[in-house]
């Protein structure tokens, strides 16, 4: 048994370190490609990608913690199931209930990472990431200009195209710069440009050796003006700070509240880890692979059980910031309901499993014995 256990810890350690850096590598290369989609249109500067990027995968690492080791238990005991190890195990006068104390060996310490994760570290990252969408919004015109991109500023007077800049940001290269004033419109070019800061705080972008066209629309009036130094004001923009939001809210924050929507939040942050936990007990019963039935089959199974578990949470979620269910409820209906499953399934393993060969092997001698009575 001793040997059994240690085989068996080895196996799911190593098979969550892969299961986890492939899940990791998915959701990089999906919110990799959403930043840089926006990135490419000039809604996002270039230099936030990393940033956002990095607090958004702290924000899904409980959810992908979770995922992992409920899968790292379905495949490490379907792969046993599938090579005949388990025959072994059950051979010995051990149930599949026996299961649950080195599965659980296994997975309460991940479970615990969990835990602070989703109380402690995941409202500071959702936080975090809210005050940097604040700061780059407030950013000037000249820092949210990305090379290659027609930019329109704040005011919608302006319209910059910039063909790249210098290492540390500060020199821009042919540069292309539309303006309305007065009834007038302006358009200036380039050949290189950079920034200054004036002594009373204001940001200039300092044109040099470019020209200025300037025309009334709807008139054939043009007057082109050649200059060796042109500066143009950066304007900046005060935004103004919305309240923090509930996934962003701490959690000694949200234990002194008395608002659903905190409720419903706090309930949440903790139906990670208890969901992870009893996922990773369902994932034992899940294992069995019926030769007939095929290997995926219960994957499959496995994985809509999580969708459907995960999307249960969030409709029950749903229901109490809205009020219509009471907080005393909360999720825990969800996690009874697929915790009585859990316990279905380990009795119908234990006990209903065992009988089958035995009542097949019957019916089939039956079947061999009245066919023998009657061939002549």
């Amino acid at each position: 048994m001793r040997i059994f256990k240690k085989s068996l810890l080895h196996e799911l350690i190593s098979t969550a370190g892969a299961l986890f850096l492939i899940l990791m590598g998915i959701v990089v290369a999906q919110r990799a490609g959403n930043l840089i989609r926006l990135a490419s249109k000039g809604i996002l500067p270039n230099d936030a990608i990393t940033t956002l990027l990095g607090f958004n995968m702290v924000k899904f690492l409980p959810m992908i913690l979770s995922l992992t080791i409920f899968l790292s238990v379905l495949l490490t005991l379907t792969r046993w199931h599938r090579d005949s190890e388990m025959a072994v195990w059950f051979s010995s006068g051990l149930s599949i209930s026996k299961w649950i104390r080195p599965i659980l060996n296994f997975a309460i310490p991940v479970v615990i990472v969990v835990s602070v994760l989703s109380f402690l570290v995941m409202p500071w990252a959702t936080q975090k990431v809210e005050d940097y969408r604040v700061q780059l919004k407030s950013r000037d015109e000249l820092a949210s200009i990305t090379p290659g991109v027609f930019k329109e500023s704040n005011g919608g007077e302006r319209i910059y195209f910039v063909e790249s800049f210098d290492e540390l940001g500060n020199v821009v290269k042919n540069i292309f710069v539309q303006s309305t004033q007065h009834q007038k419109t302006g358009v200036i070019v380039a050949s290189e440009g950079g920034r200054e800061k004036a002594k009373n705080g204001d940001n200039f972008i300092v044109l040099e050796k470019g020209r200025r066209y300037e025309g009334k629309p709807d008139t054939a009036e043009v007057s082109t003006t050649e200059f060796e130094r042109y500066a143009i004001r950066i304007e900046t923009k005060e935004v103004a700070r919305e309240p923090n939001s509930t996934n962003a809210t701490s959690t000694q924050e949200l234990l002194g509240s008395q608002s659903p929507a905190d409720a419903a939040e706090l309930q949440w942050r903790l139906a990670i880890p208890i969901s992870a936990l009893i996922l990773v007990l369902l994932a034992v019963p899940l294992s069995f692979v019926d030769p007939r039935a095929g290997r995926s089959l219960n994957l499959m199974f496995a994985l809509l059980i999580y969708i459907i578990y995960n999307n249960m949470l969030s409709i029950f979620q749903a229901w109490v910031t809205q009020g219509r269910l009471s907080t005393m409820i909360g999720l825990w209906p969800v996690h009874l309901f697929f915790l009585i499953l859990a316990v279905y399934m380990y009795y119908r393993r234990t006990y209903l499993l065992p009988i089958m060969p035995v009542f097949l092997s019957t019916l089939w001698s039956g079947k061999r014995f009245k066919s023998r009575q009657l061939s002549p």
